[in-house]
């Protein structure tokens, strides 16, 4: 059996990204991207939806200018989650070369054949997840992200702390080295000292195209990209703050979320004599 190969000419090339379903079933939509030649996370996102294409090209954009280039091309399978960023991406590179007008900058592979994300999910999957499982699978709190009010408490609470856990097991892996594999020609450093040093040229992107892209594929003020409707982070906030604002950490984030779900019960009383 001949094992799949991967190519990637350089640093930037091309970025392959994937969504992770597998926490849904806590309301947790996980998204990656990775650059397969240094083996840097992009990005490494935790969201309550991870099938909308908005969303998924807003992280496009915050990698972007944070980083102050682009790849030359986008990767992903053929889910329609991906249509912006497909569109998005081509769209800046069409902006920065004539040449690529009418041309897809972007890859859709077959199942499968976006290995570089999934072997990034098989890590995460082995090194991160299971502890943090253990903790989302309390037996003893009352939710179900069927519950609208339970949903959203948790979605306020929950998913800054979970962030911050994957920002760590990101930032880890970017740090350090990988083990060394015979059969793999590309760099074995931290991919962050990797990307720090490329060897080849990357396209540096303008504010107009990327305001553009932004403008037709990712509106800053979309639904998708808020947390909990406005009027739920109002009430939300002010009763974490009664509660004292503590740091959510993975040994208290149930008991900040009890507490303001039952500030918010309360309040329901109050309110509307239930």
């Amino acid at each position: 059996m001949n094992s799949g190969r991967f190519w990637a000419a350089g640093v930037n090339d091309v970025w392959c990204l994937d969504q992770h379903d597998k926490l849904k079933r806590y309301g947790l939509a996980l998204h990656i991207c990775v650059d397969p030649f240094t083996g840097k996370f992009k990005w490494l996102q935790v969201w309550w939806t991870n099938s909308n294409p908005r969303l998924i090209f807003g992280y496009y954009l915050d990698r972007v200018k944070k980083d102050g280039y682009i790849p030359l091309v986008t990767q992903s399978d053929p889910g329609p989650e991906n249509f912006c960023i497909a569109k998005g991406h081509s769209f800046i590179q069409q902006s920065l070369d004539s040449q690529l007008q009418g041309t897809l900058q972007h890859r859709y592979m077959k199942e499968k054949n976006n290995l570089p994300p999934e072997i990034a999910w098989s890590g995460l999957r082995r090194d991160c997840v299971p502890g943090l499982e253990d903790i989302l699978a309390n037996p003893h709190v009352d939710y179900s992200c069927d519950n609208p009010l339970q949903y959203n408490v948790f979605k306020w609470v929950a998913i800054p702390w979970f962030q911050s856990e994957l920002d760590a097991y990101a930032k880890f892996h970017n740090s350090t080295k990988r083990q060394a594999q015979h059969n793999k020609i590309l760099p074995h450093g931290p991919p962050d000292d990797i990307e720090e040093h490329p060897h080849t040229a990357t396209t540096l992107w303008t504010l107009n195209c990327i305001r553009k892209a932004e403008e037709l594929y990712a509106l800053p003020d979309h639904p998708v990209f808020e947390l909990v409707p406005p009027e739920f982070n109002y009430w939300a906030t002010s009763y974490y703050q009664q509660i004292g604002s503590p740091v959510v950490t993975r040994h208290n984030v149930w008991n900040v979320y009890t507490e303001i779900l039952r500030k918010f019960e309360q309040n329901a009383i109050v309110r509307y004599g239930l």
